[in-house]
Formats: C-alpha cells, structure tokens, sequence
C-alpha cells in the first residue's frame, strides 16, 4: 500500500462558530479560504485542488462554489461523509497530489444555522430516515443514536456516569479554547439532571448544531518546506463504507475492519499515541471508536474512561479542543474539528491546552447515519514536524 510520507498538511483553520446566522454554507467556506490564504500566503491561483463537504451548500454544489470565490481547480471533490469526510477529504487530496492532480488542495468544511437549515436537512437526510424513523414520530438522529445507545450500554455495561466522565472531560478541555461554544464549567450532578432527550439519551449526550467551518491544505511535504509552512506529516490513514452491513445493530464502527492496517502502515501502535481525537456527536460513539482503533478491546472503552483521564492534561488526551459536544457542531465541520485540533497540537499551537511533547495524534471521523447504523468510518496518524 502506497503511504503518505511525502505528504504534509498546513494551515490548520477555524471560522469561529455561531449558534445561528443568516449568512449561508458559502459564506464560512468562503471565509474558511481566505483564513488559509491569509495562514500560508498563497495567492488563489496557487491553490489548483478543492474538497469541499456541507451539508447547507445547496442549491449550489462545490463547482459553483469555486465561482464565488474566484479558484480554477484542476481536482474537485465534493465529499458527503459528514463526520468522516476530513480524514477522507485528507486522503483523497493526498492521492490526487502524489498522482500530479494537483499541487496544493485546499480542504473545507462548513454549514451554516439557521431557524430552518436543521429541518431542512432532517427533511431530506435521507430514504432511510423518510421510510424508518418519521413515519414513528422521530425528527433527527436522536431516536437513532438512542437506539444504538441502549444497545451499546447493554452490551458493554456503559452507564450514564461513564459518558458523563467522557462529557466532563471535554467540558474542561473546552474552558480552554476560545474557539468553543460550550465553555461553562461542568459537574456530574449537571450532567445527570440534564433534560432527557430520546431516552437514554439527554441533552448534554448530543451536539449543539451550530454555524462555522474549518479547513486545511494538503501538498507534498517539500512543497511545504519551500514555502516555509509548518507542516504535519500523514502515518496513515483509512476509510471504509458500510462496515459490517451483517451486525443487527451498530455496536462497532467500519473502522475496527482496517484497524490493522491502519498500525502496520503507521509503524507505530497505540501506546505511541499522545492524543485521540474521536467524532463525538453522542458520547457512545466516541466509545466505539476507542475500541475499534485498538486503544481497549471490544466493550471495554467504559473501563478505559473509569481508569483514565481524559482532559488535556490528563493520562489519555482525548478531545482536547472539547469535541463537538463543547465545541459545537458546524454541520459538516464536525468531521474536521478533530483534524484542526490534532494539527495544532502537534505544530503546538494550543495554548492554554496544549499537550505535553505531543508527537503522534489519531483521528477518527464517523457519519452519515441511516436507522441504526452510520455508514462513513474513517481514521488517520498524524505526527509532528
């Protein structure tokens, strides 16, 4: 399998959050560009490849988009994996750049939010949702995530207070980054009395949707040199569709399929992992990928957060930046929000969070859910300069 030791990621960049806007998906991706113009010095001419993921971009798509902006891109992708789509956006630009398709692809996320941009998108998610879950009175993924929830905790022994460790951990993580929405402090008691939601799930179970994007450039690492850019170099990566089609319910991610290869294309394991970064729209799911990237075994992810500490500071670095349960999620965003903070960690740009002699980071990206099951799976090793 062809690696990626060639390839650097520069620029990590967020448009601040807003939990509503009347600004449209063009806008923050428009602005999310012209913070990475702004980071690497690049004219728009020198910028020949584009992926783009939202979910509020239509009616236009990512060619139109290149319109508003005024870019000419040789490679174009438009990628709708929702919270898997930046490490695929990372691998996808990594391929076209060692093919000659491009040079330097800049990778964009964001979603606006408005009074009617979240129906909407409940309106047309997808066949599944239309045919299996509205039908029952449901309006959101919160009846599926409560479904695949409560299978999990049985299956695992998951209680609420394990996933109100995993919250309170990424609550104080987040008091640290003025990027995050979510930034009161945050106890157990406040957790528990949460407001319940689609049981089991509560309110501090599930993401604040909100408006923002994030981005990043991709180009060969000594490109990079030669413009002087702090750059982040790719170990590995992986994507997988569908993973495990036969499982009656979700209870592991596709990535637990290519975990394997994941390590022997790093050449490095776990225990050589300085931070975790997990796509944390419901605190299960965060579970999951811990398990199925290998850092403790099938149902065991309870037991890791019982026995670790989980803020910045603490024994296992997890979400530093507070995840998109403190941070927010921006739509499509969220499936960059681990990929932004894994690069300023390594380049050591985190202040006030910043994890000691950080060396090597994992990100997981997870998304596009149907009834009871997501179906994007995705995981990256990034390591410092």
């Amino acid at each position: 399998m062809t690696g990626y030791d060639d390839i650097a990621l520069c620029a990590p960049v967020t448009e601040p959050y807003q939990r509503r806007s009347e600004h449209g998906a063009a806008w923050f991706l428009a602005r999310a560009l012209r913070r990475l113009r702004d980071a690497s010095g690049l004219a728009a001419g020198q910028i020949d490849g584009l992926c783009v993921s939202s979910f509020t971009l239509a009616p236009d798509t990512a060619v139109g988009f290149t319109q508003h902006v005024g870019l000419s891109p040789r490679f174009l992708e438009q990628l709708p994996f929702g919270g898997a789509c930046g490490v695929i956006a990372l691998r996808r630009a990594a391929r076209a750049v060692q093919a000659g398709d491009a040079t330097i692809v800049a990778c964009l996320a964001g979603d606006t939010a408005n009074e009617t941009s979240f129906r909407d998108l409940l309106a047309g998610f997808s066949r599944f949702a239309a045919d299996a879950v509205y039908p029952h009175g449901a309006g959101g993924p919160n009846a599926s995530f409560a479904l695949i929830t409560e299978a999990y905790m049985r299956a695992s022994g998951a209680t609420r207070e394990d996933f109100g460790r995993l919250c309170l951990a990424q609550r104080r993580n987040a008091t640290a980054n003025p990027l995050a929405l979510l930034r009161t402090p945050l106890t157990m008691a406040d957790y528990l009395a949460a407001r319940p939601i689609a049981e089991p799930l509560h309110l501090l179970d599930c993401v604040l949707p909100c408006a923002g994007a994030e981005g990043f450039l991709v180009m060969a690492a000594d490109r990079a040199a030669h413009l002087g850019l702090p750059a982040i170099r790719v170990r590995a990566a992986i994507e997988r569709h569908n993973g495990f089609p036969d499982d009656p319910i979700q209870l592991r991610t596709g990535a637990a399929a290519d975990r394997d290869a994941l390590w022997a294309q790093a050449g490095i394991g776990p225990a050589e992992i300085d931070l975790v970064q997990t796509y944390d729209d419901y605190p299960a799911m965060a579970m999951m990928q811990l398990e199925d990237l290998g850092f403790a075994p099938r149902f065991g992810a309870p037991g890791l957060i019982r026995r670790e500490t989980l803020t910045w500071d603490g024994t296992f670095p997890h979400n530093t930046g507070g995840g998109q349960l403190s941070a927010g999620q921006a739509g499509a965003a969220g499936g960059y929000l681990g990929l932004t903070e894994a690069m300023r960690q390594l380049l050591g740009a985190a202040p006030g969070r910043q994890v000691a002699r950080a060396r090597h980071a994992l990100v997981s990206g997870f998304g596009i859910i149907a009834y009871d099951r997501g179906l994007c799976s995705a995981a990256a090793i990034l390591a410092a300069p």
